[in-house]
Formats: structure tokens, C-alpha cells, sequence
């Protein structure tokens, strides 16, 4: 189809952080599987606002602080990842989650 272009293509750490935001936290902020009443933020486009839903400025340590941390009604995953695999997870959410 003229004028479609593929997505471009993750990096390999991208990659590793789109399969662990699928298996930790899609099901959560994208399917709310768990019928949350309060239906957990939108994470596509984080990096594209200047801030987080929780109004503080959209950066790489406020989103590892809050994954690690939980805020509000978002538990801590401290523990629960590596540095490795929360570089991995920051990187894919800055591609906008595609």
C-alpha cells in the first residue's frame, strides 16, 4: 500500500522491555484484567508529556522510582527487576509502546 511504512524495529533492550512490560504491567495499564476501579494510567506516549499522570516531571529515575516504589494505587516492584531489565522497560516505554 503506497505511503505505509513499517513501524521501525526495536532494539534488542527494547525488545526485552516490550516482553517484560506484556508479562508485569500490561495487564494492569492496557487490559485492567484485575476489574481495578480506578483504571491505571495510559502509558503510551509517557515520554511525549512533559509530565507523569501523578504530575511530576517524565523522566527515566521518576519512572523506575515509581515501578520500584508504587505510587498511589500501584504496588512496588522493588525486587522484582534487575537494573538491567528496568533500563529495558524504560527504554520500550520511550518508543511510545509500539
Amino acid at each position: 500500500m503506497a505511503g505505509c511504512r513499517a513501524a521501525p524495529t526495536l532494539t534488542t533492550q527494547e525488545g526485552e522491555g516490550k516482553h517484560l512490560y506484556q508479562v508485569r504491567c500490561a495487564h494492569c495499564h492496557e487490559d485492567n484484567d484485575l476489574a481495578l476501579k480506578k483504571v491505571p494510567p495510559d502509558l503510551h506516549g509517557l515520554f511525549d508529556r512533559k509530565t507523569l499522570p501523578s504530575g511530576i516531571p517524565a523522566t527515566d529515575a521518576a519512572v523506575a522510582s515509581n515501578v520500584l516504589k508504587g505510587k498511589g494505587m500501584m504496588p512496588g516492584f522493588a525486587g522484582r527487576f534487575t537494573q538491567e531489565q528496568m533500563d529495558a522497560l524504560v527504554a520500550y516505554l520511550h518508543t511510545g509502546i509500539r
